[in-house]
């Protein structure tokens, strides 16, 4: 029992070191190539992990060798287009113009009700709307409204916008970002000088932020 358990964590330590070295897409944006990799993974990694009789390296190498294939395949998805086209396909047209293309929706298996269910996803509730709606190579689809039904910007309305930037944790559940503060060029002083203004100090914070425009967000935590 004690060996299944340290097979158990040793291998989901290599298939998570794996997945990590491979990229941070999410699932529903993985192009074909990466999802088939993910699923042998998972595969190769189960059947050692439950029958304590299989050697933990008839899990380990195979798993390896399939991040190997994958860091190749995405050098030469990356080199050669005709290779990008081959191993993730290209992207299809579904919506052109306005009109349903239905060569195309046919061609890639795709029914007018999943083609409303997907635009609802992207907050379109009328087929109408649709300017353009492409099917991607990771299966999702991208919705471009008409011009008249497209959110109104701060361009649209002849307002220049402020620089924002982004915003920066300084303090996490009682924890101190002290690399945040480095990029902000500031020290601990600074900041619990800051908080203090919250009537707290940076310990007893749930969280501290920064905006681009200076602006503090704090809340304290809860009593425990």
């Amino acid at each position: 029992m004690l060996i299944t358990f340290i097979r158990s964590i040793l291998l989901y330590i290599i298939v998570l070191v794996v997945m990590r070295l491979m990229g941070k897409r999410e699932i529903g944006q993985l192009q074909p190539f990466e999802l088939a990799i993910s699923i042998m993974i998972a595969d190769l990694a189960s059947t050692p992990m439950a029958d304590a009789g299989i050697p933990i390296t008839n899990g380990i190498i195979p798993i390896l060798a399939l991040l190997v294939m994958h860091l190749l395949i995405s050098v030469l998805n990356i080199k050669s287009i005709k290779a990008r086209e081959i191993l993730c396909g290209k992207p299809a047209i579904l919506i052109y113009r306005g009109r349903i293309d239905e060569k195309t929706l046919k061609k890639e298996r795709f029914t007018v009700n999943e083609l409303e269910e997907r635009l609802r996803g992207s907050n379109v509730v009328n087929i109408g709307d649709v300017e353009y709606a492409i099917l991607e190579t990771s299966g999702q689809v991208t919705v471009i409204p008409k011009p008249e039904k497209r959110s109104v910007t701060i361009e649209d309305l002849g307002i220049k916008a402020e620089y924002e930037g982004i915003a920066y944790d300084l303090v996490l559940d009682g924890k101190v970002m002290y690399e945040n503060l480095k990029l902000l060029k500031k020290d601990y002083n600074w900041l619990k000088n800051q908080v203090s203004k919250f009537g707290i100090q940076p310990e007893q914070a749930l969280i501290v932020t920064i905006d681009g425009k200076g602006n503090f967000f704090c809340q304290e935590k809860m009593a425990r």
